[in-house]
């Protein structure tokens, strides 16, 4: 599990979920007290903000379907900071932030990877078991049996 903490949230990520919580007066003051666990699954994008000398970073979850704006030159901290879906970290934080940003990038990755060698075998013996079962009802004749295992097994 990484956990790790900015200015007004914190962020834990067990692999699966990634849970943003906030505490005391400058949540209560900017986005709210509470918690909001997001499944990886549902996490479209990452969007990153490096701090700089003079400036916080921060780290921002993108959800499908969320309604987000864009923010003016120059105030993009500012308005990560009323976002609901990030979190604002200094520059001595950001190297926490960095080994949670590259879990979360492995994590949502692997979700979106091709199946295993193994899950498409199964999916292939699956068709053509179904393609047998055809022809023993006599919906498939041999020929077009014959046809279709061919195309699968050819792919």
């Amino acid at each position: 599990m990484i956990e790790v903490s900015g200015r007004g949230g914190q962020i834990q990520f067990d692999g699966q979920y990634v849970t943003i919580t906030r505490k005391g007066f400058l949540a209560r003051t900017t986005v709210g007290k509470g918690e909001k666990r997001l499944h990886i699954s549902q996490i479209a994008a990452v969007q990153w903000k490096p701090a700089g000398a003079f400036v916080h970073g921060f780290i921002q979850f993108t959800l499908p379907g969320g309604n987000e704006r864009r923010s003016a030159f120059g105030s993009q901290t500012k308005s990560a900071v009323q976002d609901e879906n990030s979190v604002v970290f200094t520059k001595q934080q950001q190297p926490q932030f960095e080994k949670l940003r590259a879990a979360l990038d492995q994590a949502i990755a692997s979700q979106h990877s091709p199946q295993s060698p193994a899950a498409a075998s199964s999916s292939l013996a699956d068709e053509l078991a179904k393609l047998a079962a055809l022809r023993d009802q006599g919906i498939l004749s041999d020929a077009e049996f014959h046809q279709q295992k061919a195309r699968l097994l050819n792919q």
